[in-house]
């Protein structure tokens, strides 16, 4: 008999709520985690482009020691905005694909700046990025 129960008619302590405020947490512990790792690697790669000469260097796009931790972030962030629209009663699904979409958006964008600005570090060292020079 246990094959002819209804489901939908079980009392609502058996209902487990799709809880949007754990991807939200989760998403946002990710980033943070990743966040640090991207930036201890790329401050060791900073340091590897001012003493390496020009000639040996790989382009910034093509190491996974900066873009593992990156595309950790962007994970991350894709979770907290995905959790974010979930709190707006935003199906699952079509928040995953929005926040997907935007995150690999400006994901890239990020990285195509990154790469050009470390190629101008490693071109012209720290006089090339110097914000201050420009008062």
């Amino acid at each position: 008999m246990i094959d002819s129960v209804d489901l939908t008619k079980l009392p609502d302590m058996y209902y487990i709520p799709e809880s949007p405020y754990l991807l939200v947490v989760f998403g946002f512990l990710a980033s943070i985690t990743s966040g640090l790792a991207f930036e201890a690697s790329l401050k060791q790669k900073v340091q590897e482009l001012c003493k390496s000469p020009r000639e040996e260097q790989v382009a910034p796009r093509e190491q996974l020691e900066i873009l593992i931790p990156f595309l950790g972030i962007c994970g991350g962030i894709t979770m907290f905005l995905a959790g974010g629209l979930g709190l707006f009663e935003v199906k699952l699904l079509i928040a995953s694909v929005i926040s997907l979409i935007l995150t690999a958006l400006i994901g890239l964008l990020i990285w195509y700046q990154l790469g050009k600005l470390l190629v101008e570090l490693q071109e012209g060292g720290s006089k090339a990025i110097d914000l201050d020079a420009y008062e």
